[in-house]
Formats: C-alpha cells, structure tokens, sequence
C-alpha cells in the first residue's frame, strides 16, 4: 500500500484525508440514527402511560426529553398540553426542526467528500500528465522511470477519487434517507400524542 501512494505522488494525500473523514463519518452516523437512540420504539406508549397516571411533571419532562430525540419532541407537546392544539403542534414542529437538525449532522460534509473526491483524482490526473510531458527532451525522447511515474500519478488519483467517492455517495444517499424516515416517525408519534391528549384517539 506505501508504494502505491509513493507511486501516486503528493495529490493523492488530500484523497487519503477525505476517506478518512469520510468512514470516521459515517461510522458515527451508523451509531448515532439508531432506532434505539432517535425513536425507541414503545415510547409513546409509556409515556401515553405514564400520562394518564401520574400527569406531567418536570421530573418526567427532563427525563423524557433526555432519554432520545422523540422523548425530545414528546416533551415539546407535554409542555403545552394545557394549550390549544395548534399550540401544541407548534411546539412539535419547532423541536421537529431542531431534532431533523442534529440528524443531518455531518452529512453535508459526508456529501461534499462524495462531490470533492473525483474532483481531487482529476487534479492528481492533470498534475501527472503534466509531468508527461515535463519529460519530453528536445528530441522528443523521455526517460522511461520518469514517463511512467507521471503515468501512475495520473491513473492512482484517478482511481483513488471515485474510490472514495462511490461509497461516500452511497452511504450519503443512504443517510438521508434514514432521517427523512426518522423524522416522519416522530412527527406521526408526536401527532398521536397530542390526538390522546386532545380525546380524538384512543391509543
């Protein structure tokens, strides 16, 4: 793996930092939209539960509103649960934004990386066709070592920058797609809350 970067030339660095950060990303992104972590399931159930038993309570709002990033929006709701209903949904949407907010963390970075990398293997491509032809003599005759050191920068930075690029987008794509469905769950969780609150639903 050294002689391929040392093959590669000094361009293929700025591609090694990208795909760092780009599995350090998305290593924290796979652990952080857990279900378990944004929107446990159960949750509105025991909180449903626990309303109906013991009221709110600040007690019960802190706690909740520690436990995850529904239990977040919940206690958004249960705060204003002496107010009207547009009150209430309001409180929703507001902690939805906030909550659809700390989701997105990263991923425009994660994105950018995807966008940058063959961005990046097209410079290492340019920088070694110019040393092709840094190379010619007078008499149009290159040295051999040198011709094909420019060959391999070209080619390893090409290769290197969809390398990185491919599964960057992939997982970015697959990123946004978990938070928009995490995010339409607690809104719908969060609707049925203020329904039960409210006395338009059962459970």
């Amino acid at each position: 793996m050294l002689a391929i970067i040392e093959a590669a030339g000094w361009p293929i660095w700025p591609i090694i930092l990208c795909s760092v950060v780009a599995v350090g990303i998305i290593g924290e992104r796979f652990w952080s939209l857990r279900q378990d972590i944004v929107a446990p399931r159960g949750l509105l159930a025991q909180v449903v539960q626990e309303y109906r038993q013991k009221g709110v309570s600040p007690e019960m709002l802190d706690r909740l509103a520690l436990s995850s990033l529904m239990g977040r929006i919940l206690a958004a709701a249960l705060r204003n649960v002496g107010s009207t209903r547009e009150i209430m949904r309001e409180s929703i949407e507001e902690a939805g934004r906030a909550a659809a907010h700390d989701l997105e963390r990263f991923l425009t970075t994660l994105g950018t990386i995807a966008t940058m990398s063959p961005l990046l293997g097209l410079l290492g491509t340019i920088i070694g066709m110019i040393e092709i032809f840094g190379v010619q003599g007078p008499t149009g005759m290159a040295n051999p070592a040198q011709l094909a050191h420019g060959i391999s920068i070209a080619l390893y930075n090409a290769a290197f920058g969809i390398i990185v690029a491919v599964p960057s987008l992939v997982f970015y794509r697959h990123f946004r797609a978990r938070v928009d469905s995490l995010v339409v769950e607690m809104e719908i969780q969060a609707v049925k809350l203020v329904e039960i609150i409210q006395g338009e639903r059962k459970a």
